[in-house]
């Protein structure tokens, strides 16, 4: 019990010591760490990257995405940050964004796209994440949640051993995952803001998720996913970009 209430007293303080307004999100979010708290491990990441992963060597391929991305970042205001580009050699289409300003694609995402609006999408969306900083969100998250998950198992003593996997996949479905959910939309109109302002079209990111939804060959049920499903997001970017008059 004293561990429990323990777990429960910090998290409460971490809770009130550790809200901070985002304005491009116009929400307040739990932070226990910053982006800067998180650049070595990111740094880390990219290294193990580039070196265990085949990227492609195709100069007009990596010049475009340096182009657009480029573009797409001085849109967003982040050009105090040194951003690095890399085209990983991989079919499946993908994109991925590590919070000291690193970007990867893959060629399978290149060979999707059909025209540099629909680039600009992903890459919007990838800077979206680091304005948002839904990096340092996603872990203050997870760390206060194996706090008071910790806790209570500690008071439950044996039984915990039991009930531990039943009360992670809890948390992860009830607390974890819509969060990530929200993330991935918030990124997608961050996106769309990026590229009007950079001069691409921003309907093209509606065009871009359908073509996702055409090559998709099945995905998980939306309430046990990371990503919403593409129906949700077709409807609120259309919605999004309806608003804005574009």
């Amino acid at each position: 019990m004293k561990r429990s209430l323990l777990a429960g007293l910090l998290l409460a303080g971490a809770a009130l010591s550790a809200c901070a307004y985002n304005e491009s999100l116009g929400r307040n979010q739990f932070l226990i760490v910053d982006d800067s708290a998180l650049t070595q491990q990111a740094d880390a990441a990219w290294a193990e990257a580039l070196r265990t992963q085949r990227t492609s060597s195709d100069a007009a391929a990596n010049a475009r995405i340096r182009r657009v991305g480029d573009r797409v970042v001085q849109a967003a205001g982040l050009t105090d940050r040194r951003w690095e580009y890399a085209v990983f050699v991989n079919e499946s289409p993908n994109a991925f964004v590590l919070p000291s300003g690193k970007i990867g694609v893959t060629t399978g995402l290149l060979a999707l796209v059909r025209n540099d609006d629909q680039l600009a999408a992903v890459l919007g969306h990838e800077v979206g994440h680091v304005t948002a900083r839904h990096a340092a969100e996603r872990y203050s998250t997870s760390a206060a949640t194996g706090l008071v998950l910790s806790g209570v198992q500690g008071a439950a003593g044996d039984y915990a051993q039991a009930a531990g996997a039943i009360g992670g996949l809890g948390a992860q479905l009830g607390v974890l995952l819509p969060f990530s959910r929200r993330d991935e939309l918030e990124a997608d109109r961050l996106g769309v803001d990026y590229m009007q302002r950079a001069g691409f079209a921003p309907r093209e990111s509606v065009n871009l998720w359908r073509l996702m939804q055409a090559q998709r060959q099945g995905s998980n049920p939306e309430f046990a996913s990371t990503h919403p499903s593409d129906t949700t997001r077709i409807a609120a970017l259309e919605q999004y970009i309806e608003s804005r008059g574009w």
